[in-house]
């Protein structure tokens, strides 16, 4: 197949780009800025330089669509969240000038990465599947325009009936050369290294905390798994255990949790979000106590899916490349230390 991925040097970009230049795929890559195109795993595909923001992107996608079964849009930004116009531009908008150039380059299979981020508040002591309400919550910009998308890929779906549409709706997405990313993106330059070699007896969690998480790569395996079965609909993407007070402390080295009130923590992390101490804006911790909890069935029974990771083990990958100041020198998102820009 001809495969056109938008945010193709990212975390789960670049882990796709491997996945799929391993089954023969011929490749597009579309990023805000190219990555280093003799490098691996980027040397697989060709490469547009588009920012899918651009009140003129229409044009240059459609091209670079052109003679493509499948495009997989996974382009995101979260930085800079102090300036929300600008998220909204590259996330939202950005996102529809990609639906309708898939649509007019004739693209007959459009896979969209969507979140558990854009679910509405949900239960925590049971599992939902892929009917549950996508409204998002509205204390979190990232939430707010997941569910945004959401609202337009329904419209877009309902416009072109005959092009086949799936969203893949994954929990926290970790791997090792994602770190560096991690750390500049919500923690700051110099916290990372910092948390990844912490070791405490103890961690301050609220009991709410309950949530999801998956290795990038056996993400990359889900969306190859889509596209083999040309398969439309939604699909909730998580590793086992799901991460709590008492699954999640040992991954931080951690004997057990102590409770820490949630709205005390929310407030610990506006001040320092608000002064600019670090970079983490509340509604993530928002999302961490309400959203809910995805039953994974419909992707393991329908496509045949099984992480190879445990969702601890992810983490760790994460917190393993934070120690290693890791990244991927030829991509602009994933390079590490202070030679990466803000994607």
């Amino acid at each position: 197949m001809r495969i056109a991925i938008v945010g193709a040097t990212g975390n789960v970009g670049t882990a796709l780009l491997r996945t799929l230049a391993a089954g023969g795929h011929e490749l597009i890559g579309v990023a805000r800025r190219a990555p280093d195109p003799r490098a691996e795993p980027y040397r697989s595909a060709s490469w547009h330089q588009i920012d899918i923001g651009s009140p003129d992107a229409v044009p240059a996608l459609r091209s670079a669509f052109g003679g493509c079964d499948a495009v997989v849009h996974l382009g995101w930004i979260i930085q800079p969240n102090h300036h929300q116009d600008d998220l909204h531009r590259v996330n939202v908008e950005g996102s529809w000038q990609v639906f309708e150039a898939a649509a007019e380059a004739g693209v007959r299979h459009l896979v969209y990465a969507s979140s558990v981020g854009a679910y509405s508040p949900g239960p925590k002591d049971e599992r939902v599947d892929e009917s549950w309400p996508t409204g998002g919550l509205h204390t979190s910009h990232y939430s707010r325009q997941k569910a945004a998308v959401e609202r337009l890929l329904d419209r877009f779906e309902a416009d072109h009936p005959d092009i086949t549409v799936a969203r893949l709706r994954p929990g926290l997405i970790f791997q090792s050369g994602q770190a560096s990313e991690v750390g500049r993106y919500f923690l700051g330059r110099f916290i990372p290294q910092q948390i990844a070699r912490s070791r405490v007896p103890v961690l301050p969690m609220p009991p709410t905390m309950v949530f999801q998480a998956v290795h990038a790569e056996d993400v990359a395996d889900a969306y190859a798994k889509v596209l083999a079965a040309h398969a439309r609909g939604a699909f909730n993407v998580a590793a086992e255990p799901v991460l709590d007070p008492t699954t999640f402390p040992p991954v931080l080295g951690a004997k057990k949790s102590v409770p820490l009130p949630a709205a005390a923590l929310r407030a610990l992390v506006w001040l320092s979000w608000k002064l600019r101490i670090q970079r983490t804006d509340p509604g993530w911790i928002d999302m961490a106590v309400q959203v809910p909890i995805m039953d994974t069935s419909r992707i393991r029974s329908a496509l045949g899916w099984e992480p190879r990771r445990s969702s601890q083990e992810a983490v760790t990958a994460v917190l393993g490349g934070m120690q290693e100041a890791a990244g991927v020198q030829a991509s602009a998102a994933l390079r590490p230390g202070d030679q990466a820009a803000e994607n």
